[in-house]
């Protein structure tokens, strides 16, 4: 996979790079049938957006039979380090423990989801 690239995603770019992450590559066709029901984007909107990230060169594609095939160049897992790297230096300073903090601190965080986090603390640290 190739380097996530520099500027984020838009929303919409997000919702389509989460199918072909899930799919490993789509045809616009593809892309277009796994959007949620009630999503209505049109034919030609897909295809603008998979030919923008193309250009910018988080996806490849493929020629297959008379359309392309659009296959991922940055994998997910890429993309959420990049994007939580940006989140830490825009919004945080460059200080990654007032992230995590701020994600224990949240409401939202279940008794189950902080054990966990302790799980990967105790492990990162051997203990």
């Amino acid at each position: 996979m190739t380097r996530p690239p520099s500027k984020r995603l838009t929303d919409v770019e997000l919702e389509l790079m989460s199918i072909l992450w899930k799919t490993g590559g789509a045809t616009v066709h593809e892309v277009q049938a796994a959007l949620p029901p009630g999503r209505n984007l049109a034919y030609t909107s897909v295809s603008t957006i998979l030919r923008i990230l193309e250009q910018k060169k988080i996806l490849q594609t493929r020629k297959e039979g008379r359309g392309h095939r659009y296959v991922p160049r940055v994998s997910k897992a890429d993309h959420e380090a990049a994007t939580i790297e940006h989140v830490v230096e825009k919004v945080f300073d460059g200080e990654r423990a007032s992230l995590i903090r701020r994600l224990i601190d949240s409401q939202g965080i279940s008794e189950s989801e902080l054990l966990e986090l302790k799980k990967i603390l105790t492990d990162r640290l051997g203990k």
